[in-house]
């Protein structure tokens, strides 16, 4: 196998899927007494955006019927923190300092956990009819790509992370409806400083029953083979999918894989893909992004001086749908005093925070004036 993919030739000529083409690959020309072979793509995703990959994967979900036709989409993100639909991004990561570095924090439409993306990191996902959905099938196509180009052997562990030695080299996730999709990532050689500050959370404390990631030490695939790089693991684990059985893990070969529709580059444009405009701006938008994290509390130490007493107190803030809803003081005593300010309703970051944090210590109000004053 070439170490850079190539364009395989399908009847005679190179395919660039546009959304006609999607119709043409989801019929069936059988008769009613015969079961079509079921046919194979590997779309490449031309961009590097995490916004508009998300919603390419997305629109093909929801548009492409999968009965007859099996894909695996092929892509990878300029840095980026993505996040699993039901998790809180400030319990993953620093969300303040993700803005700072420039790395963009996103929600994908799926469950699972937190993960880092960039270009060292190839990001794979299958599509299936929901009665077709086999993870097991899925990565063990990755681990035997693995094996087939550098000799690398890697294993699922109890969670269905590839692991080599222990340590992880690809999480997943995946959403079931008529169709399926199962996503996961694959660490070739991402830069592990930057993983590291951006999955390390605020150092406040979060009440919160979000999803929570389970963390695991991580490992490159270049630092198993320094050889391994990101077209040629693209390329092999492409060849990998097409030569095995649709709906079993037979290798079928170069035969097998002549009989599929081979490898595609994907342009995700409104031109290509009419709508997938409308929702990268649903993916983008800070309703999804922050908006969707599940309703939470902080709970900060500060310290209050008024007249002649200085007290440590309890400062808990409740976040509704991203908005600081309730905002209160609690005493020593365990009283609660609210707290009247400007900033309540308004989005919860880390500024927002300090903001409140410093105007009660510079500028006590009324009401906590009282509470202390009655200690």
């Amino acid at each position: 196998m070439s170490g850079a993919f190539k364009l395989i030739q399908c009847s005679g000529s190179k395919m660039l899927i546009r959304p006609n083409v999607f119709r043409a690959f989801s019929s069936s020309t059988a008769t009613s007494t015969e079961k079509p072979e079921i046919k194979k793509s590997v779309f490449i995703s031309q961009s590097h955006d995490i916004f508009t990959n998300l919603a390419l994967e997305d629109w093909i979900y929801k548009n492409f019927d999968f009965t007859n036709h099996h894909v695996l989409m092929l892509w990878a993100n300029d840095p980026c923190v993505v996040i699993g639909r039901h998790q809180n991004p400030f319990t993953e990561t620093n969300v303040s300092k993700l803005v700072e570095s420039g790395i963009t924090l996103a929600r994908r439409n799926s469950g699972g956990g937190a993960v880092y993306h960039d270009r060292g990191n190839l990001n794979l996902t299958f599509f299936t009819p929901r009665d077709r959905y086999n993870r097991k099938y899925n990565l063990n196509i990755i681990t035997r790509a693995l094996f087939r180009e550098w000799n690398i052997k890697a294993d699922l562990n109890e969670r269905d992370d590839i692991v080599i030695n222990g340590k992880k080299i690809s999480g997943t996730a995946a959403k079931l409806g008529q169709n399926a999709y199962h996503h996961c990532t694959l660490l070739v050689n991402a830069n592990k400083l930057h993983l590291g500050e951006s999955l390390a959370k605020e150092e406040i404390k979060y009440v919160s029953k979000a999803t929570a990631s389970v963390r695991s030490p991580i490992k490159n695939l270049c630092d198993v083979n320094k050889t391994v790089n990101v077209p040629q693991l693209l390329s092999a684990v492409g060849y990998e999918f097409l030569r095995t059985s649709a709906t079993e893990l037979v290798d079928g070969g170069h035969s097998q894989t002549m009989r599929q529709q081979g490898f595609q580059l994907i342009n995700p444009t409104e031109k290509w893909f009419p709508g997938i405009t409308e929702i990268r701006d649903l993916y983008s938008s800070w309703d999804w992004r922050l908006g969707k994290t599940p309703r939470f509390e902080i709970e900060k130490d500060i310290e209050i001086k008024a007249d002649d007493k200085d007290l440590k107190m309890l400062l808990k803030v409740e976040v509704d749908k991203g908005l600081m809803t309730n905002i209160e003081l609690v005493m020593p005593t365990g009283e609660k005093a609210p707290i009247v300010t400007a900033l309540q309703n308004q989005p919860y970051d880390e500024a927002n925070l300090n903001g409140i944090v410093n105007a009660l210590k510079l500028v006590p109000t009324e009401n906590v004036k009282a509470a202390i004053n009655g200690l």
